[in-house]
């Protein structure tokens, strides 16, 4: 081999690894008719098959990102969800085929490792990792090198797929690992999701997953994270519609019991609000649309952003059951005052106003029990309504 031979020969695969195309070397070697014979065995065939080779040349085989894959990650990319390219393929093709689908982008500067990059300045940019170098790298040093926008891990074992995902968990991050080969089993079983291939994928990656992907697409991820969280949130409207509705339904009686008013909300009328008025429309919250910038929002904090969180409580009580409290009282009075009863005397009316054998005098005008009845009763329905 000549200086000149070894020149083209880099030359190509640098050119058709830079394409995205996977390079395939190809070589053969003419047995003798000894080794032909059917009465060779085949350990001995295959044996002299493997030594002194001639070199025929160099194939690139092209596997092309698959539609709307580039669409999905940058969806991915606007939802704050990094995604980082894991593969076998020399860091070449990797490089152009994270290109390709928008790991990395257009505009970025790609960098290799070097232990002499600043330890304090935030990464930017790109970085590629091929296998050599990340097998001596320290944690420390790995750490530095996830720290990075866009990633790509090239040429690497099993054994190292595991170890980049548990050090994103060291960080405290959510980690979903898609494969499809046994040697990618152990990374799959390792991380939080592990999400295999249904149709490429083997029996081995398919029973470490936690997913199946039936159509082997990235794009049905997206598909399933914007579904998380729009069930997600609709489900905190629910909760919230729900809760919201118990201060009007408390107040009340709070009211009837402290200040002695009348009761503005029997219990039939708390069973046809839970009924009536919350059920169909806090079934109908799980059907609502997504919002315009669900897949704009960062990921969630698991340990802070829960399902029923200190700030969904105060909103549903605080702010949403006040203001439903505010105006159903605010219709009730306004109904009692109009029929006569002014707000200054509804404070201290009752026990003698739910009193049968009862004849009250208010603001110079006789109530029977049974005007007082029908006063209330209009003041129920107001407060119901509102």
């Amino acid at each position: 081999i000549s200086d000149e031979w070894l020149l083209a020969y880099h030359r190509a695969y640098t050119e058709m690894g830079s394409l995205g195309l996977r390079v395939i070397a190809c070589c053969q070697r003419s047995l003798p008719a000894s080794l032909a014979s059917e009465e060779t065995e085949l350990p001995s065939a295959i044996g002299a098959c493997t030594t002194e080779l001639t070199f025929l040349g160099l194939i690139g085989m092209m596997d092309p990102p698959r539609a709307g894959v580039a669409e999905s990650v940058a969806l991915c990319k606007s939802a704050g969800i990094k995604v980082v390219m894991i593969t076998g393929d020399h860091q070449l093709t990797a490089c152009e085929i994270a290109k390709q689908v928008g790991i990395i982008s257009p505009q970025s500067n790609i960098a290799t490792w070097d232990e002499s990059l600043p330890h304090d300045a935030p990464p930017s940019g790109a970085i590629v990792v091929n296998s050599a170098t990340l097998a001596a790298m320290s944690e420390e040093d790995l750490q530095r090198v996830i720290h990075y926008p866009e990633i790509v891990f090239a040429r690497t074992t099993p054994a190292q797929k595991l170890r980049i995902v548990e050090a994103f968990q060291a960080r405290g991050e959510i980690v979903a690992v898609t494969g499809d080969g046994v040697n990618d089993s152990p990374a799959l079983k390792r991380a939080d999701v592990g999400v295999a291939m249904g149709i490429a994928g083997s029996d081995v990656a398919k029973e470490a997953a936690d997913v199946i992907l039936m159509d082997d697409n990235f794009s049905s991820i997206v598909v399933g994270i914007q579904e998380g969280r729009l069930i997600f949130d609709n489900l905190k409207k629910s909760i919230a519609f729900t809760l919201s509705s118990n201060v009007p339904k408390l107040m009340p009686f709070l009211a009837y019991i402290i200040l002695q008013m009348p009761l503005f909300l029997p219990i039939m009328f708390v069973i046809a609000v839970d009924i009536g008025t919350d059920l169909l429309p806090g079934i109908s919250f799980a059907y609502e649309r997504a919002e315009s910038d669900l897949m704009l929002r960062p990921p969630r904090n698991p340990e802070r952003d829960r399902l029923v969180s200190a700030k969904l409580v105060s909103f549903a009580y605080l702010q949403l059951g006040v203001m439903q409290a505010l105006g159903a009282f605010y219709a009730a009075i306004v109904i009692m005052a109009a029929e006569g009863i002014h707000p200054d005397n509804l404070m201290g009316l009752e026990p003698e106003f739910s009193d049968r054998n009862v004849t009250m005098i208010i603001e110079g005008r006789t109530w029977s029990y049974d005007d007082r009845t029908a006063v209330l009763g209009k003041a129920q329905i107001g407060y119901f309504i509102g």
